[in-house]
């Protein structure tokens, strides 16, 4: 499996970013690729992803486990999707703890890869961090801005 973790302290209390971040609706504000979000019902959503090369791919979600205002974890729905030839499993796990008047923030993507993927673990974590540093800086500027 591979595993991305990357922490940052936010200049925003634990409330307002636990608003901002555990809402589907907002990822497009703040996570990297993601242009808009659909079918949003109970614990299920849908993000619509924009490639590099200006394509749309959508991946189906659904939230697995969550403590309100701490953690929420969301799990990609692999099966039957084109996204099944490369991955066995894709859960993206949020946490957000009070540091004062700030916030400690948490995003962790683990990915277990499926065949010959399965050899390339350090080049897709690497991609992984990357892809959460990102967020994390997309992040703080909705909170700041």
């Amino acid at each position: 499996m591979a595993t991305a973790r990357v922490s940052r302290t936010l200049p925003a209390t634990s409330a307002a970013v636990w608003q901002l971040a555990a809402d589907p609706r907002s990822l497009p504000r703040w996570w990297p690729r993601v242009v808009r979000v659909e079918r949003v019902a109970g614990r299920e959503f849908t993000q619509v992803m924009r490639t590099p090369r200006g394509r749309e791919i959508r991946a189906d979600f659904r939230v697995t486990d969550q403590e309100q205002g701490r953690r929420r974890v969301w799990a990609q729905q692999i099966a039957g999707t084109p996204f099944e030839k490369y991955f066995a499993s894709v859960i993206c796990e949020l946490r957000v703890q009070p540091n004062g008047d700030d916030a400690s923030v948490t995003l962790e993507l683990r990915q277990r890869m499926r065949g010959i993927s399965r050899f390339g673990g350090f080049l897709v974590r690497r991609a992984a961090r990357q892809t959460l540093r990102e967020a994390l800086g997309a992040l703080e500027r909705e909170l700041s801005g």
